[in-house]
């Protein structure tokens, strides 16, 4: 007797990068941004006082309520995750059904793909435009002619940094057909939100994230915003007490620092940009092409094609480390010293192709 399923035999993990060895971390998208002591002062009461012996609140009420006073929407709209990743599973599992249609636009999080394989929900794409911008009235067209039950898009866009303004989305989501799904996982970097409108509309849900901006990665906390009947459903569909009590305390007295908050999206977008301009700095044939961003790193694609992976891979050598997608390489913002090794590395590879043609 086969005791897998087929649909859980063809999955492909998740790839995390080896990070063995590592001294310039820039694969993963997190903050380089280390929270300040009167923040971990706090965080260590918490974990002293805590009472680990109870289970934590089912619905993460200090945490909602943090979160909805940062994005202006009432606690009772959001629903909160073990990360945004447990919101995309719970959403294709509990609001769409074996069989429903759930069409992305080509390339996005990966993450779309892995759960609609696991709720046997037929995943369907649409291929972006050559600058990997989306076609937005291709992507509404597309949604009618699938028959799409939902659509899920980031915006700003993972991997590409890319976003779609909000009175595009708003354009779309004015289809009333079908569910949208906007990750805004990278909006804090960016100010083309539809979160405060989503809580009146009856077809769209956001998703948001505490592990860019906040630097909270480690915590693995994520929030759905959406209408009453949308959360209502969430919350009932959901594992009791998803998201343990060390999680929803700090998260919440991180999230209820404006200071701390402020000041890290303005680092990490002043590094965001340094970045950019460093990279499409670098002449030469062994240069890059680099996608203007509205997030926290930088798509940059090698003018020699299919340098992607000897690049990736010679920079792994030097201790810095990036994701690599196809043959693009997707590179977070780090701290000005994280950058600069970055970069003085890459010249060094590009002295190394030069010196091969002499």
């Amino acid at each position: 007797m086969e005791y897998i399923p087929e649909k859980t035999s063809r999955i492909k993990p998740y790839g995390f990068e080896d990070a063995s060895g590592v001294t310039v971390k820039l694969d993963a998208n997190e903050s380089f941004v280390s929270l300040p002591g009167r923040l971990r002062e706090k965080l260590a009461e918490i974990a002293a006082n805590a009472d680990y012996n109870r289970y934590p609140d089912p619905i993460s009420a200090s945490a909602t309520e943090a979160y909805g006073k940062y994005l202006g929407v009432p606690p009772e709209n959001i629903v909160a995750g073990n990360g945004s990743d447990e919101l995309i599973s719970l959403i294709e599992s509990s609001l769409l059904s074996g069989g429903d249609k759930l069409l992305c636009a080509a390339p996005d999080f990966s993450m779309y793909k892995f759960y609609s394989g696991l709720a046997e929900v037929e995943f369907c794409e649409m291929k972006k435009k050559n600058d990997f911008s989306i076609d937005v009235a291709a992507l509404g067209k597309t949604a009618k002619q699938t028959g799409a039950k939902a659509v899920m898009f980031s915006n700003p866009c993972s991997p590409t940094g890319l976003g779609i303004s909000r009175e595009e989305v708003l354009s779309l989501v004015s289809d009333r057909d079908r569910l949208w799904i906007i990750d805004e996982a990278y909006m804090d970097f960016w100010d083309q939100s539809i979160a405060d409108v989503a809580i009146t509309l009856p077809n769209v849900i956001v998703l948001r994230t505490c592990s860019k901006a906040f630097g909270l990665a480690a915590l693995r906390l994520g929030f759905a915003i959406s209408n009453s009947e949308l959360t209502g459903a969430l919350i009932k569909a959901k594992s009791p007490a998803n998201v343990n009590y060390l999680t929803c305390e700090m998260a919440a007295a991180v999230i209820s620092d404006s200071e701390y908050i402020r000041d890290s999206v303005e680092a990490i977008k002043a590094s965001a940009a340094m970045l950019a301009e460093a990279l499409g700095n670098l002449s030469g044939p062994c240069g890059f092409d680099t996608v203007r961003t509205v997030a926290n790193f930088v798509f940059a694609v090698p003018r020699v094609t299919g340098d992607g992976a000897r690049i990736q891979q010679f920079l792994r050598d030097r201790g810095v480390l990036v994701r690599r997608l196809g043959d693009a390489l997707r590179i977070t913002a780090g701290s000005k010293d994280e950058n600069l090794a970055l970069i003085e590395a890459l010249k060094d590879y590009a002295e190394g192709r030069k010196a091969e043609t002499l």
